[in-house]
């Protein structure tokens, strides 16, 4: 793998391979919201769970178990989005180095970075799925009123 010298080619390596790096300040905002959110699902469960081993008001222990079961499928649902989006982010670091490399040296291996880029996107998207699902079981157990939305 011989490494060119030209600094003009090599400039347009890195210009070429920053450009995915805006992708990755999306995927690491979207993961920080998406920890915020399982750290709340974490935080209400062990509250439940609590209340469920004290048994301090049986009434409620139904209602209680419902939600629980509820926030293990919002738990879920965001450890697979935090699970996509670290694929996705890996996938677009593979596409940055292959696109750098494809420019800088000889090495020709521009179906890789498409396929790279691809697959972090559909990623990216999926994981953006599972967020709005999440999202969704969360305004379930909302209240307004006394009643349900």
């Amino acid at each position: 793998m011989a490494l060119f010298i030209d600094s003009a080619t090599v400039t347009h390596g890195i210009q070429l391979a920053v450009a995915p790096v805006f992708l990755l300040t999306a995927v690491s905002g979207l993961i920080g919201a998406v920890a915020g959110r399982l750290s709340r699902i974490i935080d209400r469960g062990r509250k439940l769970e609590e209340g469920l081993r004290l048994n301090s008001e049986p009434e409620l222990v139904p209602r209680w178990q419902a939600e629980l079961i509820m926030l293990r499928r919002r738990g879920l649902l965001a450890n697979t989005a935090i699970g996509l989006l670290t694929l996705c982010a890996f996938m677009i670091g593979l596409t940055i180095v292959v696109l750098f490399l494809g420019e800088t040296t000889a090495f020709q291996i521009e179906r890789l970075a498409i396929y790279g880029f691809l697959a972090g996107v559909l990623c990216f998207m999926a994981a953006l799925g599972c967020f709005f699902a999440e999202t969704l079981l969360a305004t379930r157990v909302l209240r307004f009123g006394g009643k349900e939305v």
